[in-house]
């Protein structure tokens, strides 16, 4: 690009952060050591940045709650206002940031509060306001920096129905961020006339080409870039990736993308360098991408001391008692069938409703509590996420199909004791998959194995796909039968259709899985297993097991080297 050499320069440095999750300090109460990183090292790095350029902005791209004991216990235990997320974001002068998934599913009280008290641009274009028909959160920012006017547009995944309950986005929907995209820089363009324009997106990269049906996307970032001209910067998050990529758009025009990964590992940067003359409208004629790594070491003091009374405050609450239990507990058992993690899960769910069968996953791959005293920190490893509790209605035949579904892509068609009992990822040529790093991979999340409890069933891991289940009898004898309407309990995320076991498995619509709800809890499953585990009697943890892998001969082998396989793979 040619330029007059009597032109002024102007050069920005755009400092981006996602998917925190929690990592705000380097104390890591839920291990009781210290985090690799956190936002209190990321500030150290904010700080050094901008005492070296002249011109920097600070942007965050969703996600920044739910994930550790510190987000909890801000967004749902902690007395007062602001909250301690508003006054961490607003002590390290973020310039906007975008609303994520996750930070819908704290709840309106949170994410309302965070909105009023940010001392930046709260930003999410397409979460429209049932009743204004208006964005819900501001659609776009402008900041004018060294001459420069730049305008920030903030969109998110539009997935976050499939995965909530509906209490949590109540008089919210979610318009397709491609669409909304294309209208939003039409306004953009019109009524500012920036010199650049910011995608802040809390969406993963995705696919550059996608069939109509596919939409709306959840990752839509890549699309976007490529087939909705406008945008100079394109930042990703929530898939967690970290990434740096210079693309073209449809018209040909330059597009960076940049992804920072997540939990303060990155400080994602983006320099842009713009030449000037005059009264002459600045041009950007630079940009480049790269990635900081944060040093967990070298830490704000003053980000420490000025939120050192809420550290002490989610010490002292992470610490307090909730029962003792007589051995150990590990999750990695549960992958294999029927296991204490998930008995305890399924009491809970069955406790606090009046279903007549329950379904979960095992939440956690190789966390393990110790015998002994368990301390709410605890509970995070026993179940790591915000789900709420609903009960389902659903017909004895879509049980089958959603236990079939589960089994399907849980475990391996055994011929012999020496095959493989999990159903590990496989390459091309049918054989299991090692992957670039030689590790071995489940074909499904470990978090997307649902057994259940309440009924009597076998898993004959010698049949094929979709003929392994025997049902038999409900827990309390009574006879299952396919046409038979029972109650199900069953986690928020799975119950709105993530995982599509109720779509896939069961045959559901997702338009009409909201009509199957019959109850939803109050308060999130994490406080449920709480109050459950006070109430029970000391040394006593509950058996709720229902079902069983067969044929017995062949799993029993198996467990050992599969086992041994799995580990290998999380060195």
């Amino acid at each position: 690009m040619s330029v007059n050499l009597w032109s002024q320069e102007t050069k920005l440095t755009i400092a981006v952060t996602s998917d925190i999750h929690g990592r705000f300090f380097p104390q890591n109460h839920l291990q009781g050591d210290d985090y690799d990183h956190s936002l209190a090292a990321i500030h150290a790095k904010v700080e050094e940045l901008r005492a070296e350029h002249e011109h920097v902005i600070l942007l965050d791209n969703g996600d920044l709650l739910q994930g550790t004991p510190a987000a909890y216990y801000a967004a749902y235990q902690q007395d007062g206002a602001p909250q301690m997320f508003s006054r961490m974001m607003n002590f390290m002068r973020y310039d906007a940031a975008t609303v994520g998934n996750h930070d819908i599913e704290c709840g309106p009280k949170v994410y309302n509060q965070l909105k009023h008290d940010f001392n930046f641009p709260y930003l999410g274009a397409n979460v429209i306001n049932e009743i204004s028909q208006a964005p819900h959160f501001q659609p776009y920012t402008v900041l004018h920096k060294g001459g420069v006017k730049i305008a920030i547009l903030g969109l998110t995944t539009p997935s976050v129905p499939n995965w909530l309950p509906p209490h949590l986005y109540d008089g919210l929907t979610f318009e397709d961020m491609v669409e909304s995209a294309r209208k939003w820089v039409g306004i953009i363009m019109e009524n500012e006339r920036p010199d650049v324009l910011i995608g802040l997106f809390h969406s993963g990269i995705g696919k550059r080409d996608v069939a109509e049906d596919e939409h709306p996307l959840e990752n839509a970032c890549a699309h976007i870039a490529h087939y909705v001209p406008g945008f100079d910067v394109v930042i990703t998050g929530h898939d967690h990736g970290k990434r740096n990529e210079l693309t073209e758009n449809v018209n040909g025009s330059p597009v960076q993308i940049l992804g920072p990964r997540h939990h303060a590992e990155y400080l994602g940067i983006v320099e842009l360098t713009f030449q000037s003359r005059g009264s002459e409208k600045p041009l950007l004629s630079e940009m480049s991408g790269y990635h900081i790594p944060i040093d967990k070491d070298v830490v704000s003091q003053g980000f420490m001391e000025a939120f050192s009374n809420d550290i002490k405050a989610i010490d002292q609450w992470a610490k307090s008692y909730v029962c003792h239990i007589p051995k150990d507990v590990d999750a990695i058992s549960s992958l294999f069938g029927p296991a204490q993690l998930t008995d305890i899960i399924h009491a809970v769910q069955l406790r606090f409703t009046e279903a007549d069968i329950s379904f979960t996953a095992p939440l956690s791959f190789n966390d393990t509590l110790r015998q002994g005293d368990l301390y709410m920190r605890d509970l995070f490893k026993l179940y790591p996420f915000e789900n709420h509790l609903y009960t389902m209605s659903l017909t004895g035949q879509e049980i089958l199909n959603y236990l079939e579904y589960s089994a399907g892509g849980w475990f391996n068609t055994m011929t012999s004791a020496s095959d493989h009992l999990l159903n590990f990822r496989k390459g091309a040529d049918g054989q299991v998959d090692m992957g670039r790093e030689g590790s071995f991979r489940l074909a499904r999340p470990y978090y997307s194995l649902d057994g259940a409890a309440g009924v009597h069933y076998t898993v004959d891991v010698t049949a094929p796909p979709g003929k392994r289940i025997q049902m038999k009898n409900l827990a309390d004898g009574r006879s299952f039968e396919l046409s038979e309407t029972y109650k199900v309990a069953i986690n928020s995320y799975r119950g709105s259709g993530g995982g599509n076991h109720l779509i896939e498995g069961a045959g559901i619509q997702r338009d009409n899985l909201k009509e199957r709800i019959v109850t939803t809890s109050d308060v999130e499953l994490r406080s449920l297993i709480g109050q459950y585990l006070k109430e029970q009697k000391e040394d006593e943890l509950p058996q709720t097991a229902t079902w069983q892998v067969i044929p017995q001969t062949f799993v029993e082998r198996a467990i050992k080297s599969d086992i041994e396989r799995l580990l290998m793979s999380k060195k």
